[in-house]
């Protein structure tokens, strides 16, 4: 992958990104489910425009967009173009499984990385990689070996322009943060 991957549409990506594998210093596995942003989207954190908490969906293709969520959970996504970005809402757990249970504290692989939330504390992500690029280290991100049948449905936990079908999944994934 590379930066004109990402420098398109969110929605396009977010499709294109299930089955690609994902790994944060050798820890994680394939996308199976992406939740799409675009900056004309009210549910974006860049709709209202640029600010310093939100630079980096402003920045180039393939950065990361890291963020707390509810001031708990930090939150993962990937930027497309200017102002939009797609958010990694899971992932099946393949690589350093030990580490990210012993992170997590859980030992239900399937529950491992399931929610954007989940994932980010399994793959230790924080907002101390906001802005870095996702296609060099601690990140590495491989296109996926074979195009995933795709299912959609409506986006999860917002309240503006929650009916749009921007949440995509793996059809048939155990992993998902919820059934579509």
């Amino acid at each position: 992958m590379n930066e004109s991957f990402f420098a398109r549409d969110a929605v396009a990506v977010a499709i294109d990104l299930l089955g690609a594998r994902l790994l944060v210093e050798g820890v994680g596995g394939p996308i199976v489910e992406t939740e799409a942003y675009r900056q004309d989207d009210e549910a974006s954190h860049s709709f209202r425009g640029q600010t310093a908490a939100n630079a980096a969906m402003f920045g180039a293709p393939g950065l990361a967009y890291v963020y707390r969520s509810y001031g708990l959970h930090w939150c993962l996504n990937f930027v497309c173009e200017r102002g939009s970005a797609v958010l990694v809402r899971a992932l099946e757990p393949t690589h350093g499984l030990e580490q990210m249970m012993a992170r997590r504290g859980v030992k239900e692989p399937r529950k491992i990385c399931a929610g954007p939330g989940n994932l980010c504390k399994a793959l230790a992500v924080t907002g101390g990689m906001n802005g870095l690029s996702v296609l060099e280290a601690p990140f590495s991100l491989e296109p996926a070996p074979a195009t995933p049948a795709v299912v959609s449905g409506v986006r999860i936990g917002i309240s503006k322009a929650a009916e749009r079908p921007w949440r995509f999944a793996v059809a048939g994934s155990r992993y998902l943060s919820r059934p579509i």
